[in-house]
């Protein structure tokens, strides 16, 4: 009767807080106050699918889900990406019988990564998806090691690891196991045979501390390596990019699935690559999956096109405080053949750690826009001032860099008769200060 009563109240105060748009959290919440092992009441499903790790959680859950629903199967995903364990808690209960069975196929979750050893104390993920493992919100997460130990402490011995091969960091997850599935990217005609980002996360083996070899870099740290004091090194891979276009914005999987980008970055292959993985795994065709991820555009937000005046442009929503995550930003702008202006705004660091650190600023590759597809930079927001000394220690002339604090007036500025055009590159919250201003497509 516990477990019967917690499941209607939570799915009473879901239904009302859905009228005010929001509360994707606070019904977990109470469920737990009334209950707290309420998951491990419920009857789950064949699959339970988890997803977590430093960047493109959101967007490879939700292109996991788009896949499996084109395909007939029933999933029941946190779309709101309400991704700690309350929320995770608002997601399994909605989607139960009152007499707590799961009414879903698959149950596919993104957890947070600092709290997935929480989320996951009642559940058991029958496949557990981890992309990668960034520095990350200083204030928060401390550094890429100690993430891994969280995450490790959320990892229950029967479930499948899915790994990402290329991060050195991710791999040692499955150090010395058999049963895991790998994926990752060949050598690519994008690749750099040097390090060329303005730190090296890849620098030392984490299994022994020594200096690590790398053969290839797709990008900052990931990419093929081996150490050669201790024998670590990459993974063969069962899912594979085998080669890149992003000029003609094509990728090959597995040497035979053709998948159009509607986002020409890397970053956002990796993503495709490990919703492509799920998705074989669960029985769905790669004709079918590459079918499904052609010119697929995200409905999370993360990427926006828009019409500024007479001009064209796409904002692109990075992470505050994680320096790859701009890194990859910057660099579907500069790869943009046709010349372009970028925006730069950073106006609230953290949502939530008021602590006005700038610091990830230094670890951001900003020199990669001293390219000539660049034309002309703004910096705005509350921190422009903190950007452009950050930018004064690059060799970006001076004269393409403006500076204007208040974000209308910076979007005044751009709102001119220039042809360029514009990608906007910010965060989650301070995205919705351009948004109000533009049209979006």
């Amino acid at each position: 009767m516990k477990m019967i009563f917690t499941i209607i109240v939570c799915k009473l105060i879901r239904l009302v807080a859905k009228v005010f748009g929001k509360g994707s959290s606070f019904p977990g919440q109470v469920a737990l106050k009334l209950c707290p092992d309420i998951l491990s009441r419920i009857k789950m499903p064949k699959y339970i699918i988890a997803v977590t790790g430093s960047n493109g959680k959101t967007s490879t859950v939700e292109m996991i889900a788009h896949i499996l629903l084109k395909n007939g199967k029933k999933v029941a995903w946190n779309k709101e990406g309400s991704n700690q364990i309350e929320g995770v808690t608002t997601l399994v209960l909605s989607n139960s019988s009152l007499f707590g069975k799961v009414k879903s196929d698959i149950l596919l979750i993104e957890s947070d990564e600092r709290f997935a050893k929480y989320t996951f104390k009642y559940i058991t993920p029958t496949h557990y998806v981890i992309t990668n493992l960034y520095r990350d919100q200083l204030t928060r997460n401390g550094h890429p090691e100690w993430v891994y130990d969280a995450i490790s402490q959320s990892i229950h011995p029967e479930t499948k690891l899915i790994l990402n091969a290329d991060d050195p960091l991710v791999s040692l997850f499955g150090y010395g196991k058999k049963d895991v599935i790998w994926f990752g990217a060949d050598k690519l005609s994008t690749d750099t045979e040097s390090f060329d980002s303005v730190y090296n996360d890849g620098a030392y083996c984490p299994h022994c501390k020594s200096p690590m070899n790398y053969t290839t870099h797709h990008y900052n740290h990931i990419g093929h390596y081996e150490c050669p004091t201790c024998g670590y090194k990459r993974h063969s891979t069962d899912y594979t990019v085998t080669s890149v276009d992003l000029d003609r914005g094509e990728a090959v999987i597995n040497g035979k699935y053709h998948i159009s980008l509607a986002l020409k970055s890397l970053y956002n292959i990796y993503n495709i690559l490990a919703a492509f993985t799920v998705a074989s795994i669960v029985g769905i065709g790669g004709d079918e999956i590459a079918a499904d991820m052609s010119n697929y555009v995200l409905k999370n937000g993360r990427v926006i096109t828009f019409e500024l005046g007479k001009r064209k442009g796409t904002l692109l929503t990075s992470k505050h405080e994680n320096s790859i995550s701009y890194d990859q930003s910057i660099r579907v702008a500069v790869a943009d053949k046709r010349g372009c202006d970028v925006m730069f705004i950073v106006d609230a660091v953290s949502r939530k750690y008021f602590t006005s650190d700038v610091s990830w600023l230094w670890d951001i590759d900003f020199e990669m826009l001293n390219n000539q597809n660049i034309h002309n930079i703004v910096l705005a927001g509350k921190y422009c001032n903190d950007l452009a000394v950050r930018f004064s220690y690059t060799d970006i002339p001076k004269d393409k860099i403006t500076i204007i604090e208040d974000i209308n007036k910076a979007v005044d500025y751009l709102e001119n008769d220039r042809n360029e055009y514009i990608y906007v590159i910010t965060c989650f919250s301070d995205k919705y200060k351009f948004i109000s201003r533009i049209k979006g497509e």
